[in-house]
């Protein structure tokens, strides 16, 4: 088994939702076995047209499928969620990216490992080193690059889910 990152985000509709089934359908991957899962944040939206905060997290999984056979997974969970493509970068129910594969470097026009704009995403980076600091370190170097990144105030707030359901739960009485 190899390991891999995969980046998960969403902007519409009931955001943590989305996130929490999608993980729930990666535990359900065949010979794939999810490892670690970092805490859900909320940022700002970063490129594209103008659209509501994101919710994201990322998971570390140990899976057997190859790299295309990931993608076409992940892409299948998306549908499933309602993903639709329009115009880049747009509002989207559920965005899941491998971020890493492996020591995998592959640059083709359907999957660029690793994720061509890892190293610019604070919303990647920061729960990425929540789950495996040694990547992120290894990733960035000693330069200094992930204290440039958070300045950039691009982290809103940690969600807790635990005190979303409780929200919920009120509005509804």
């Amino acid at each position: 088994m190899v390991t891999s990152f995969i980046g998960i985000g969403s902007n519409l509709g009931d955001r943590a939702r989305y996130i929490t089934v999608a993980i729930r359908q990666l535990k359900t991957l065949p010979i794939t076995r999810v490892s670690k899962i970092s805490r859900i944040i909320e940022t700002l939206p970063q490129e594209g047209p103008a659209q509501g905060k994101f919710l994201n997290c990322v998971v570390q999984i140990e899976t057997e499928l190859f790299p295309y056979q990931l993608l076409q997974a992940l892409q299948k969970i998306e549908a499933s969620l309602d993903r639709v493509r329009t115009v880049k970068n747009a509002p989207r129910t559920i965005d899941l990216d491998i971020l890493l594969y492996a020591d995998i470097s592959m640059h083709e026009e359907a999957l660029c490992i690793p994720h061509p704009r890892i190293l610019r995403r604070a919303f990647v980076l920061g729960p990425l080193k929540e789950i495996a600091p040694d990547v992120v370190n290894r990733l960035l170097g000693a330069g200094g690059k992930w204290n440039n990144l958070k300045r950039k105030k691009a982290i809103v707030k940690k969600v807790s889910m635990r005190q979303r359901k409780t929200k919920n739960n009120r509005q509804r009485s």
